[in-house]
């Protein structure tokens, strides 16, 4: 259920962003996403076209962008990306870490069109 609040915002940044462009239409929604990010874009995509259909973003395609985690041990100060979920530290085994990246999110881009409003 977090998806749908988190499509909203979505849904208001994008409206906001493009009325104030006397955009006509939104053609195209960026987004960006890190590993960690507890969002599911399957669940923001089924929410985005139940509430954008009525509004300047109806039939918009939203596009994301996952990007690595990455993880900076703060024992032996070794920087890694993860693959899977938090790992230790490969060099050293420390538990002692801290997220530098990855656990991002937010609207990157939107693409408009501008003319006669529908």
């Amino acid at each position: 259920m977090h998806e749908l609040s988190v499509t909203e915002s979505i849904l208001r940044i994008c409206v906001e962003h493009a009325e104030k462009e006397n955009a006509s239409r939104v053609t195209d929604v960026y987004i960006t996403l890190g590993r960690l990010s507890s969002i599911v874009d399957d669940s923001v995509q089924f929410y985005w076209e139940l509430i954008a259909e009525n509004s300047i973003c109806a039939a918009a395609q939203l596009h994301f962008e996952r990007i690595p985690a990455k993880i900076l041990c703060l024992d032996c100060s070794n920087e890694y990306e993860l693959d899977r979920d938090l790992e230790p530290c490969p060099k050293c085994h420390s538990a002692r870490i801290k997220v530098i990246s990855g656990d991002q999110f937010y609207v990157d881009s939107i693409a408009i069109e501008k003319g006669e409003k529908q």
